[in-house]
């Protein structure tokens, strides 16, 4: 080692060079730009001024600024690395720049670039970041000019792309040249070595652009080019999957990517491809079809496997009960899974013997294991349907026996509709009570006029139609006809009041209690005029005394005659009275 490498000693001798460095350059520097022959009167002789001038020329010899030289490493203080390459002064070098020597140490010889032989404070300027630069930029112009690839490192992503140590050069990148897709997470790729072609050089500016995209998309010709000839339709090849999408995955073939779309992955019905494959797995498939002008193969995985509807036939012979998951849920039904591949839809029709189901989803969930019982199979057309309610006794068999014509029961008012009401007879089965059989007295204009929803109702069974899986009920049936003995209640010439409830074109209804309504002719308003229409004289809910003129059980009728109209009378409607013809139509009453 010698003194200048001495840590304990350099420090001495490194001050007394730099005094003696001074004191030359202060005398030669002058001398160095005169010719001495002009000069003789100065105080120095010819001959001294040649010593002192190759004195201070023997300290440079042989070091020139912007070459690459050897240095000795003195010490490592404060981050920095302190050089000593044999000059007068020492220089220093950013320690960070000896990122690729973690163990360096005072004594270690290192190449460095010498930028200035002085600074400003008159250190030596070195740099090994230049250095290590200067040194790879002819291997790498060299692999530029001989289109040869290069290995390098993915050190660090920034933006547009990545950073590549190239033999210990910073190179860029771009994102769209890391593969031939874009990749989703750059991240997992640092850190990796791959081989890169040089497409752009500049060593003014220190720029190196790297591909590894023209790597590969000439890797992916010669694999291409073998593959067309080797690759055939119906062919089973084995694969790595390379990339999943919502609507398949991206099989690497060896050089060719095909796609197997999520509909032939399997027989049975999936979500998404990360069901059933990851990336990196390595898999059999089958070719489907190869289209090699766009570039496209398609594949099969399912095709590999036994086809489920095979002897499905005998697998579910119709009338069988079976149990399955339901897998999906529309407007028209459910569909259910029997076994991967193989699904049977219950129709909404077919959910419930007796709810009137109005979507499937009041009835079962996904994800639900139901029993059903097997109603048809079309194995042609991959379909079997499937009855929820053929697990159970069909009601309506036995509802005929359980309720003979003219039993008498109650139920609910469930719905009321301008025809008549329906009453919920057992849970699920509601029968109708038609407006006809409501009253026997009132002609009845709206359902609502005599029940209302929710009401506990008396009716009596009038028929049962199994079959159509109808009911029809009686109201009025449940009581006694008072027609039977109208004659006895309200013989002729009873003296009875009443109130107006309809008006029609050829006289008026009137209401005189107990559900019985009668007739007055517009001849028997007597009002001592001739009356062309009810209007003129009454209006509905006017107070009335008549008389009965005549009882007609038979047509269950009561023809009365108005006596009297007394004086004090509820208001008068707002709205004209409607008169209501035979037919049953309305008209506005005329004044």
């Amino acid at each position: 080692m010698t003194e200048l490498q001495d840590p304990a000693t350099g420090i001495a001798k490194r001050e007394q060079l730099k005094a003696l460095e001074k004191q030359q350059r202060a005398v030669l520097r002058p001398l160095a730009n005169r010719r001495p022959e002009l000069y003789e009167e100065d105080e120095y002789t010819s001959d001294e001024y040649e010593q002192m001038l190759e004195m201070y020329q023997g300290t440079l010899a042989s070091i020139d600024e912007g070459e690459i030289v050897k240095s000795t490493v003195l010490e490592i203080r404060d981050n920095v690395v302190v050089l000593d390459i044999g000059f007068k002064s020492e220089g220093t070098v950013p320690l960070e720049e000896f990122k690729d020597l973690p163990d360096l140490k005072a004594g270690d010889i290192v190449e460095v670039l010498l930028e200035h032989l002085e600074d400003q404070e008159g250190s030596v300027v070195l740099s090994k970041k230049k250095a290590d630069f200067m040194r790879v930029w002819e291997r790498i112009r060299l692999a530029y000019e001989s289109d040869e690839p290069v290995e390098g490192t993915l050190v660090k992503k920034i933006k547009g792309g990545v950073v590549v140590d190239l033999m210990g050069v910073d190179a860029f990148l771009p994102g769209s040249q890391i593969a031939l897709r874009r990749v989703p997470n750059i991240d997992e790729l640092l850190g990796q070595k791959f081989e890169f072609k040089i497409i752009k050089l500049n060593k003014r500016r220190r720029n190196i652009v790297v591909s590894r995209r023209v790597i590969l998309e000439n890797e992916r010709a010669g694999k291409r080019d073998k593959l067309m000839k080797e690759l055939q339709k119906d062919q089973v090849r084995k694969g790595v999957v390379k990339n999943i999408t919502d609507f398949g995955a991206f099989i690497d073939l060896g050089g060719v990517d095909g796609l197997l779309h999520i509909t032939d992955m399997s027989w049975g019905r999936i979500s998404h491809p990360s069901e059933m494959f990851q990336i990196g797995q390595e898999m059999e498939v089958k070719v489907l079809d190869i289209d090699w002008d766009r570039e496209r193969i398609s594949l099969g995985y399912k095709q590999l496997q036994p086809y489920p509807w095979k002897d499905v036939m005998e697998k579910y012979p119709v009338g069988t009960r079976v149990q399955g998951k339901v897998v999906s849920i529309t407007n028209y039904g459910a569909f259910i899974e029997l076994e991967p591949g193989i699904e049977g839809l219950v129709h909404i029709s077919e959910m419930s013997w007796t709810r009137n189901v109005r979507h499937p989803s009041k009835l079962v969930s996904i994800g639900e294991t139901i029993e059903a019982v097997v109603l048809k199979v079309d194995p042609s057309e991959e379909k079997i349907s499937l009855g929820m309610k053929q697990t159970e006794q069909d009601p309506w068999v036995v509802l005929p026996l359980k309720y003979p014509v003219g039993t008498r029961i109650q139920g609910k008012v469930r719905n009321l509709t301008s025809f008549g009401a329906f009453v919920e007879i057992e849970p699920g089965i509601d029968g109708l009570i038609h407006i006809s059989d409501m009253s026997w007295t009132k002609r009845v204009q709206h359902p609502s006029d005599v029940v209302k929803k929710g009401d506990d109702v008396d009716v009596v069974i009038l028929n049962i139609d199994a079959e159509n899986k109808r009911i029809s009920l009686g109201r009025k049936q449940a009581e006694e006809d008072p027609w039977l003995r109208i004659g006895e209640t309200y013989p002729v010439g009873t003296e009875v009041k009443g109130t107006v409830v309809r008006l029609m074109e050829k006289g008026v209804v009137v209401d005189i209690g107990n559900d019985i309504e009668g007739f007055v002719p517009l001849s028997q308003l007597n009002t001592g005029t001739t009356v062309e229409s009810p209007a003129d004289v009454v209006y509905e809910t006017m107070n009335l005394e008549m008389r009965v003129m005549e009882v007609d059980p038979i047509h269950r009728r009561i023809v009365l005659s108005v006596t009297n109209i007394p004086e004090e009378q509820p208001p008068r409607p707002a709205e004209p009275s409607k008169i209501h013809t035979d037919d049953g139509m309305e008209v506005e009453g005329m004044e």
